[in-house]
């Protein structure tokens, strides 16, 4: 019988071994890796898509330019008195459509691409993926809606004021009631699947609140959009910049605003468990 002339292995550097496993492991992603790559998500489909943006753009042109001469038909010199408020209007409801439908039918798409699962299996959970996606969207919005604003500027022949703070400021905390409605449709959506005409019909309801008559009824400024579309109404057209609003109605757009997302939030999250108990998260 032959001896093993093996030689024996030379044991490993000490923490070599740690060091090549610790190297090997991926790091952690953090929300700031989830926002960077939402908001990269954002631009690619802008930039890939870009017949389907600006034909987004050129539908929203189509109607207020057939509202605008339409009515310069019909009404004449009361229209042109009141058109600041009307270009005013029209802008903060394409921000609002465009966050209520950043959750509401983004969700429902997951749904029918059969790719919500893979949302529910992240680690940071299925919501605050939803409430990202919803805030790149809402910032892509902002963008078309600012170039949406600049033609109709043009077309009527108004001049507003556009302090940049207070528009972003006023419009993006009056819109985020909005994203919270967003929310509660989108889990009504996992629920129940396919209640497109619904969701579509609320955004029409945004022209109402948007021209509420909050002074003659101070209970309106609760409502969604209502308070905030007055405090923009002021700011674009009497060139009230931020800091010039009183504090209560400051605090009062904060807590419209924080109210309504967290309530969509609590509803959003309610249907989701209930489709989880019931088995129906991933059916279509």
């Amino acid at each position: 019988m032959s001896a093993d002339t093996t030689p024996p292995e030379e044991p490993a550097a000490e923490g070599t071994g740690d060091a090549a496993r610790a190297g090997d492991d991926p790091r952690p992603a953090s929300y700031y890796h989830l926002a960077r790559a939402v908001l990269y998500r954002e631009y690619l489909i802008f930039v890939r898509y870009p017949a389907n943006a600006i034909g987004g753009i050129v539908v929203s042109l189509f109607f207020f330019a057939a509202l605008f001469l339409g009515g310069q038909l019909l009404a004449g010199q009361a229209l042109t008195d009141s058109i600041e408020g009307i270009v005013v209007g029209y802008f903060l409801w394409t921000l609002s459509v465009g966050a209520y439908s950043s959750v509401s039918n983004d969700i429902g798409s997951e749904v029918q691409w059969g790719t919500l699962e893979r949302h529910i299996t992240t680690p940071f959970g299925f919501a605050p993926v939803a409430l990202l996606k919803g805030v790149a969207k809402v910032v892509r919005t902002f963008i078309t809606s600012a170039v949406i604003l600049a033609a109709m500027l043009v077309i009527t022949g108004t001049r507003l004021s556009l302090a940049p703070v207070t528009v972003v400021v006023v419009a993006g905390l009056s819109i985020v009631s909005v994203l919270g409605l967003g929310f509660a449709a989108g889990g009504v959506t996992v629920l129940y699947k396919r209640i497109g005409n619904w969701l579509n019909l609320l955004q029409f309801g945004f022209v109402a609140l948007i021209s509420a008559p909050v002074f003659d009824l101070p209970w309106t400024r609760v409502l969604p959009l209502a308070h905030g579309s007055a405090m923009l109404q002021r700011a674009m057209v009497d060139g009230v910049r931020l800091w010039e609003f009183p504090l209560v109605d400051l605090a009062l757009l904060v807590v419209v605003a924080v109210g309504y997302l967290f309530g969509g939030y609590l509803v959003f999250q309610f249907a989701t468990a209930r489709a989880r108990r019931l088995g129906v998260l991933g059916d279509y």
